[in-house]
């Protein structure tokens, strides 16, 4: 079931269509990548989500009905822009924003003690945001996401600004905040995160979504049926071995291991691949090459440059 989908939506702004009929459906309870070059219209997507601004058409649906107004309080948005007010003190702040969030003032410091402790900030609570660096602002920033349990996360580049360490914690606690039965939108140009984290994706390039599904079977999709082979007590060059419809690709030396890389046709399997090399090697290793999202993200808009500058 979706907890979260958009349908036809469109959107302009003096005569650039920044969104041209996106839909996008968010099954509960996953973790979503929001993906697309800059400018491609993720950015006027989530504030539309968060109601910021509105689209000039389609419908967007929030568990199972259309979105109403109060269901801001069901979102939690983490914008890669900093928010926070520079001169208030870090407590004071976060008081504010969770009791915004519709907490009570009691609830609240209840909860942000809590946090505070967990993400080792108490010492903070009396510091000026401007006192903090630009990942511990950051921090601040996701806890007052989170305070309020949406059932809906929306984090734009969540760990720009962190260092390793941080950026590790954070991920734990995005995946926990899944496992607590939160569904997550997560924007960002970092296709390890991506592959790390997210359940589906939807790309969007030049204001439509151009690629949408599990990230699993998009990357078998996009398999090139590629393996990269190493082996030893070859007794002959892999071109006299191979049937002449297998590509060698490269080949070459690594120590005492002899390397291939080789490209089988699409009706084949490897099966076929490691019977025709037994006979002549000792196979000491044997693995297909899967592109990564990195490689279908570039892939994907470079082929949908070309198209549009063809037509």
């Amino acid at each position: 079931m979706e907890l979260f989908s958009a349908l036809n939506i469109s959107k302009q702004f003096s005569g650039h269509k920044a969104l041209d009929n996106v839909s996008i459906n968010i099954p509960e309870g996953s973790i979503f990548g929001l993906l697309g070059p800059n400018g491609a219209g993720k950015t006027t997507f989530i504030r539309i989500i968060n109601q910021i601004i509105a689209p000039d058409d389609g419908k967007l649906f929030y568990n199972g009905r259309e979105l109403k107004p109060n269901d801001i309080y069901n979102i939690g948005y983490l914008p890669e822009e900093r928010g926070l007010y520079k001169k208030m003190t870090v407590g004071e702040q976060a008081m504010y924003l969770a009791q915004l969030k519709g907490l009570s003032r009691q609830e609240a410091q209840r909860r942000l003690n809590h946090w505070f402790e967990k993400f080792e900030m108490k010492s903070w609570w009396n510091k000026k945001v401007e006192e903090l660096s630009k990942g511990m602002q950051q921090k601040v920033q996701f806890l007052i996401t989170i305070i309020h349990e949406p059932k809906l996360l929306i984090f734009d580049e969540p760990f720009s600004g962190f260092d390793p360490i941080n950026a590790s914690m954070l991920k734990d606690e995005i995946i926990a905040q899944k496992e607590n039965g939160a569904t997550i939108i997560f924007s960002t140009h970092n296709m390890a995160s991506v592959e790390e984290l997210c359940d589906h994706i939807s790309l969007i390039n030049n204001s439509r979504v151009v690629l949408d599904g599990r990230v699993r079977d998009i990357k078998k999709t996009y398999k090139t049926n590629t393996f990269e082979i190493s082996y030893t007590n070859y007794q002959a060059e892999l071109s006299g071995i191979l049937p002449s419809a297998f590509t060698i690709i490269k080949e070459w030396n690594d120590h005492d291991l002899r390397m291939a890389t080789v490209r089988i046709p699409s009706d084949s399997g490897p099966n076929q691949l490691i019977s025709s090399l037994l006979p002549y090697v000792m196979l000491h290793s044997f693995i297909e090459l899967v592109p990564n999202m990195n490689d279908i993200f570039i892939k994907v808009v470079t082929e949908e440059k070309t198209e549009a500058v063809l037509n």
